[in-house]
């Protein structure tokens, strides 16, 4: 094998060497300038910036549909609708409470036992008629020492009355003297006064004796009878022995609203129906008025008066009274569940620019279903449909779409 080196091959590597300007070094590398550092930097920086703002953005985005989404969740969810427009009213129905035109329980004033009584409940009697009888046999003896202490005292005084003129006679002879002349009048006067005393002790107990009957204090009807034959009567309002109700013509009692208290005229004729009697109509008339208004009800109280002569009509019934009235003001129908119930009085709540107000109102009609408000509504308010318990005055709320309502309400 040859080892030596071919000299043309050697020289030719030289010449190629220096053609080309490369040698078996490594190429020496420039210095960076301080610029492409700052220049590089920043992109680094702006790099992380647009990475992190198109991170951050839709957090943030999310973030604030998140608040939104939780406060519009927050606010009550109502129905708000138009009030429905009503008739005006002009026969005001109105319930009634009818009592008797007198009502008297009736007691004793003498204790005793009862002999007899005549009449029982449903029995018409008349004025002055006798109900009852009742013994009282101490009341009566204590009348017959009355009456004998009465004669003593009688006798006594005029015994003095004697006396006295017999002493005032010689007097002016100097018979007697003035000390026992004085005597004998001052015996005259105090007898005659325990005259007076004893005369009005009998007129006691024979008032006394003069209750062991019981009449009938006024014409009507015994509601009541708590005795009987033996039964000890005591005095006072504990023992009641009878109760009686005069029937010939009733009261009805009406509590009329503040907004038609104006229609309550003196001698107005009002229809009167009761269940006892369908299909008919009573008349009564109106007689007086509380001429004030109950603030705690705000109606005024009037007295309806209806004749009964026959007794077709039985007192403690309810009866409806009709009244004519005028028209007060738009008059608009609402849902019962519509109405709020509360301290400041009967109130409706309307929403306006997503908020809700609470208006007072006054109610018409109640047919237990829908009522009729007369004051407090406009046409263009929305009357919020069963309002929350929690709705307050000026809180938000959130209106529901007919859509939203039609799917709530084929949820259920």
């Amino acid at each position: 094998m040859n080892t030596h080196s071919n000299p043309s091959s050697a020289n030719h590597t030289e010449s190629v060497q220096a053609h080309t300007g490369h040698t078996d070094h490594a190429p020496e590398r420039k210095p960076i300038s301080t610029g492409q550092a700052v220049v590089g930097l920043l992109c680094i920086v702006l790099t992380m910036i647009v990475l992190a703002v198109l991170g951050i953005l839709p957090r943030i985005h999310a973030q604030s549909a998140l608040e939104r989404k939780t406060v519009e969740l927050a606010m009550p969810a109502v129905i708000a609708a138009p009030p429905v427009p009503g008739k005006p009213i002009v026969d005001l129905v109105l319930p009634g409470n009818v009592t008797a035109y007198t009502d008297s329980p009736i007691y004793s004033r003498t204790p005793g036992y009862l002999m007899h009584w005549y009449y029982d409940i449903g029995a018409h009697v008349k004025k002055g008629a006798l109900l009852a009888v009742i013994a009282t046999p101490e009341v009566d003896q204590e009348l017959v020492q009355a009456e004998a202490d009465l004669k003593t005292a009688e006798a006594n005084a005029k015994n003095a009355k004697i006396q006295s003129d017999r002493y005032n006679s010689l007097i002016a002879s100097h018979a007697v003297s003035q000390q026992n002349t004085d005597i004998f009048t001052y015996q005259a006067q105090s007898t005659a006064a325990q005259v007076a005393s004893a005369q009005a002790n009998v007129q006691r107990l024979k008032e006394l004796t003069s209750f062991e009957k019981i009449y009938a204090p006024f014409n009507g009807v015994v509601t009541a009878r708590n005795v009987d034959i033996g039964q000890l009567i005591n005095v006072g309002a504990g023992n009641e022995l009878f109760h009686m109700q005069a029937v010939d013509t009733l009261r009805v009692y009406v509590s009329v609203p503040q907004v038609y208290s104006g229609s309550a005229k003196m001698g107005e004729s009002v229809g009167l129906t009761f269940p006892e009697h369908p299909g008919e109509i009573f008349t009564g008339k109106v007689v007086r008025t509380a001429q004030a208004i109950d603030p705690a009800t705000r109606t005024l109280l009037v007295e309806v008066d209806v004749a009964n002569p026959k007794g077709e009509l039985l007192a403690g019934t309810l009866a409806q009274a009709h009244f004519k009235v005028a028209p007060v003001g738009d008059v608009f129908v609402l849902p019962v569940s519509a109405l709020i119930f509360r301290s400041a009085g009967l109130q409706v709540a309307t929403e306006r620019d997503g908020v809700a107000h609470l208006v007072k109102v006054t109610m018409g009609q109640d047919d237990g279903r829908t009522v009729q408000i007369n004051t407090g509504l406009k046409k263009d308010d929305l009357v919020i449909q069963d309002p929350p318990d929690s709705l307050v005055d000026g809180e938000k709320v959130r209106v529901l779409t007919p859509a939203e309502v039609t799917a709530a309400q084929g949820g259920f």
